[in-house]
């Protein structure tokens, strides 16, 4: 891996972006507009500050993906999903210390009450698609007229995906935004949603878009 030291780093730093603010406003008790907000401006700010260091991945699902597709080496998906994962858990922790006592969640993921596990693993799995079919679009095709600044139809995608299914799910969309709050606060219930849900969600969006959605050269 060229400039791995580099790249890992971004990787690291914008999960733990993603973690820290999106954790944080809920620990703060931000509405869910708040929330939206934080996780959305996350993505955008670091999608702007790193995507060209490391192509600005911030998700284990998105790694895997682009290796799927034959984007990115299995070296190179092993080792962002390793610094992604620590990224957000060095976010939790800090979270979990600076909040004490009010951290019991440290902002983890979880279903709502009435929502069933297969209920939820579909949320997680149709919002993750959308959020990675607008990577695929934006960041990862040259062509579009918006690549220059991914970050924003991006953020804004994050955003949109926490204010549907936020209520529902969390709205993770992503395995690090979990495992890190989870691992922190021992919440590891239906752990499964989280991570299988948006990896099928991811790769199936990078299939559909190189088979059917990318415009012919």
């Amino acid at each position: 891996m060229k400039n791995a030291t580099a790249r890992l780093m971004a990787e690291f730093l914008g999960t733990f972006i993603l973690v820290l603010f999106g954790a944080g406003v809920v620990l703060s008790g931000g509405d869910l507009g708040a929330i939206a907000l934080a996780n959305g401006f996350a993505i955008l700010i670091s999608v702007a500050a790193f995507r060209h260091i490391s192509g600005a991945a911030f998700n284990p699902a998105v790694a895997i993906a682009l290796w799927v597709t034959r984007r990115m080496p299995a070296l190179d998906a092993i080792s962002y999903v390793v610094a992604q994962l620590l990224g957000g858990l060095l976010a939790a922790f800090i979270l979990k210390t600076a909040y004490g006592s009010y951290a019991q969640t440290v902002g983890v993921p979880t279903l709502a009450q009435p929502i069933a596990p297969g209920y939820g693993l579909l949320i997680e799995t149709l919002t993750t698609f959308i959020l990675m079919m607008v990577i695929m679009g934006t960041a990862i095709d040259g062509r579009s007229t918006f690549n220059g600044v991914a970050g924003i139809p991006i953020g804004f995608t994050v955003a949109a995906g926490i204010l549907f299914s936020g209520p529902l799910t969390g709205g993770a969309m992503n395995p690090a935004r979990w495992f890190g709050p989870a691992v922190a606060s021992g919440q590891l219930t239906n752990f499964w949603i989280w991570i299988v849900g948006p990896i099928v969600g991811a790769i199936l969006a990078a299939f559909i878009y190189d088979v059917v959605v990318k415009p012919k050269k």
